[in-house]
């Protein structure tokens, strides 16, 4: 006897899907979406705009600094009280008076000034600034490996829809032919032909099959629900792909990880940054020159200049010992260097393990799709040939079961194949892009 319970929630569960949207989609369709709305490829965009300003930042090494300044003083001491007038070019024969000296009255000075100071040999901050640009180039095509990645996601998010989808009909064709099963053990029992037991084996395999579906709705909403992940779709409906799960050709020879592909090629550049960086702070040991001068206004009234004059020079700047700070960040960046350069050719060699894993699978997965091509064709014959014989009444109800399950399972793990060796080949794909 069936259960009420179990019967009741499969029928809510199929209720609630049914409530739900169900939108057809291509893969085309949602790898523009993603490559428009995906989370992770706005964070690796902006993640290339904090490298961009930080190089733009760098332009400081070629170009000048200005500042503008407005100041207001008043004052009874005399050196300053002297020194304003002299700048606001008011002095006096009086003003030398002695008394008036030592005990001047308040005196306001309003200053307006201008300065400028140019770069002229900076050594350390040009390194500097090749390091910024090539972690500015290292994180584009960061960015780009992204974007290859997300296809990669989309190309498998895909198929295990497809393949969910896939998994539903086939049960639900499960469930239909076991319940066609049972109807003509019911019959086959009430004539006598059949025991009570046998009957029950029946009932328990639809019990099995509409638990598999359920399973297998479930994992049509999972599916749907990464995909709206992926195209940062918050409303969430259930997606039913447009395209046909097929299989793809596909040749492994000659495919081979290339040094020109983005993230190696990142990780190079960053290796770069790195050598940069330790050659800046070699730099640092050498003198600096730089340019400046200033124009300036004075008054004893706000925001007037009725004096002015101008300053202009160069500084030629050493720090010849900085304790042994200086030495320090030469050997840390140094060691930053080096370790740069063995995590490149680690990433290279486990890229190069990746692609050998990649291709063994590729091949694993063809041999296995012939395999079970033929292995599904051997048990919907197999069916065939028990259910025409179990109509007859000659043969065995756990016989039937058993081919019928069989044929299930068969077609199920074909269609896993056929996931399993798209996957294996976009993965190469992914892997030996360039």
């Amino acid at each position: 006897m069936k259960n009420p319970l179990f019967i009741l929630f499969l029928f809510l569960g199929t209720l609630f899907l049914q409530a739900q949207e169900i939108k057809p989609i291509s893969k085309k369709a949602v790898l523009k979406q993603v490559s428009e709305k995906n989370t992770s490829i706005k964070i690796s965009e902006q993640e290339f705009n904090v490298a961009k300003a930080d190089y733009k930042q760098t332009n400081a090494v070629f170009l000048p600094n200005i500042t503008a300044s407005h100041t207001g003083i008043s004052t009874t001491n005399p050196l300053m009280a002297f020194g304003s007038k002299l700048n606001q070019e008011i002095l006096t024969q009086n003003d030398f008076n002695p008394a008036l000296l030592n005990d001047p009255t308040t005196t306001r000075n309003f200053a307006t000034k201008i300065e400028i100071q140019q770069p002229l040999i900076n050594l350390d901050g040009i390194y500097q600034r090749k390091a910024a640009k090539s972690k500015m180039e290292a994180m584009s095509l960061k960015t780009e490996r992204t974007q290859d990645f997300m296809t990669f996601e989309v190309e498998k998010a895909y198929m295990q829809l497809q393949l969910a989808y896939k998994a539903v009909a086939v049960l639900e064709k499960a469930l239909e032919a076991a319940n066609a099963n049972k109807k003509l053990a019911d019959n086959s029992f009430k004539q006598g032909y059949l025991q009570r037991a046998d009957v029950l084996n029946v009932e328990v395999r639809v019990t099995e099959v509409q638990n598999q579906l359920q399973t297998a709705k479930s994992n049509v909403q999972n599916a749907s629900n990464y995909l709206s992940f992926l195209m940062n779709d918050k409303t969430y409906v259930v997606y039913k792909p447009t395209d046909k799960l097929m299989i793809s050709t596909f040749s492994i020879e000659d495919k081979m990880v290339s040094e020109n592909r983005s993230d190696i090629k990142a990780m190079q550049l960053a290796s770069n940054a790195y050598e940069a960086m330790n050659k800046s702070d070699k730099m640092a040991f050498l003198p600096k020159l730089n340019a400046f001068g200033s124009y300036e206004m004075y008054d004893n009234k706000i925001f007037q200049g009725s004096a002015n004059g101008y300053l202009i020079g160069a500084q030629l700047s050493w720090d010849i010992f900085q304790g042994s700070k200086r030495f320090g960040k030469v050997q840390k960046s140094k060691a930053e260097f080096e370790k740069s350069k063995l995590e490149y050719k680690q990433y290279v060699s486990k890229s190069n393990l990746e692609l050998n894993k990649a291709k063994r699978a590729f091949l694993d997965a063809e041999n296995k799709l012939k395999l079970n091509t033929l292995a599904l064709e051997q048990s919907k014959e197999s069916l065939r040939i028990r259910t025409n014989r179990f109509k007859e009444g000659l043969e065995k109800t756990s016989d039937l079961l058993i081919a019928e399950t069989k044929y299930a399972q068969k077609q199920l793990e074909y269609y896993q194949t056929i996931f399993e060796y798209n996957y294996s080949q976009a993965y190469l794909q992914f892997l030996t892009k360039e």
